[in-house]
């Protein structure tokens, strides 16, 4: 349960968020460069060698063969995507907490605090699925060597030309059966840890620097637990060739399965929580700070 001395500003929320994802992205970027190519390298060929051996080995072949701007592709386009989808993420949560108040002191469960999280997942999504699909064929390419997209805005006229709007919204369903209850753990793990690390009789505002990058790191490693194997049928789904898996995310989840045992669906695992820990521990704090910076400077928004 948590005290909440200010109302709940969903308004409030979207700017902070947004903040919030700025932090995320520069602090998590490399990582995930890293954890698409792991999760995309070819298999290969009989009597060859896989092309990365791991986290640490594809991290210092992508840093010898490019050097830091490597780990740092693609960036641009999540800094311009995931600014307003964090905005939109911590806007739904902070709504979807306020439609369940009955008077603005009220203090939610951690099954509302769940439904909440989940209705952020939804809103997420609209944004999200279209740039999830352009941020993985962009960064594939760079490890297959065949330069189809010039960059994000080519990715996005060249999908529409192919196949219309359904071409770069592919993988939506996928996104939602990812984000959906991944967003509902994501804030209720938070909340619940920052309850935990709050002492008895004092307001989790106060909690100190440490406390709160624990508990956004902790909430990444929670709400990524639950995202991965959704995110893995995603990531092969969204950069397959059209045609390839008729009947969507099934086909993917049967030919994974078969081929590569239910293990591959938690490929990638190290690097993404790797990089879980400290991308979330900054989108919280960046959060909060933007928070108390907004209660300060505009108490009524």
């Amino acid at each position: 349960m948590s005290k909440q001395p200010q109302p709940i500003s969903p308004l409030k929320n979207f700017f902070a968020g947004g903040f919030g994802g700025v932090c995320l992205v520069f602090a998590g970027h490399p990582l995930d460069t890293i954890k698409v190519r792991l999760q995309t390298q070819p298999k290969p060929k009989p009597g060859e060698r896989l092309l990365y051996a791991g986290t640490l080995d594809c991290c210092k072949k992508t840093l010898a063969k490019e050097g830091v701007k490597g780990l740092y592709k693609g960036m641009a386009a999540p800094i311009i995507g995931v600014t307003p989808m964090f905005a939109v993420c911590f806007f739904g949560f902070g709504l979807g907490k306020k439609l369940q108040q009955k008077s603005p002191d009220d203090i939610l469960t951690y099954p509302q605090l769940f439904a909440a999280g989940m209705l952020s997942g939804v809103f997420t999504t609209a944004i999200m699925a279209p740039g999830e699909r352009i941020k993985c064929l962009l960064q594939i390419q760079a490890s297959t060597g065949q330069v189809k997209y010039a960059g994000p805005m080519d990715c996005v006229k060249q999908l529409y030309r192919e196949s219309g709007i359904r071409g770069i919204y592919k993988g939506t369903a996928l996104t939602l059966m990812r984000d959906v209850p991944a967003s509902g753990m994501y804030f209720t793990s938070y909340e619940w840890i920052k309850n935990l690390l709050t002492p008895p009789g004092k307001s989790h505002n106060e909690l100190s620097v440490p406390s709160v990058l624990f508990a956004g790191g902790m909430a990444g490693i929670f709400n990524w637990a639950v995202a991965i194997p959704p995110d893995v049928l995603k990531s092969r789904f969204q950069t397959a060739p059209e045609g390839k898996y008729p009947n969507g995310f099934r086909d993917v989840l049967r030919e994974l399965v078969r081929e590569e045992g239910v293990t591959s669906l938690y490929k990638g695992f190290n690097a993404v929580m790797l990089r879980a820990f400290p991308a979330n521990a900054a989108c919280f704090l960046g959060f909060e700070l933007a928070m108390k910076f907004l209660n300060w400077a505009a108490p009524d928004l």
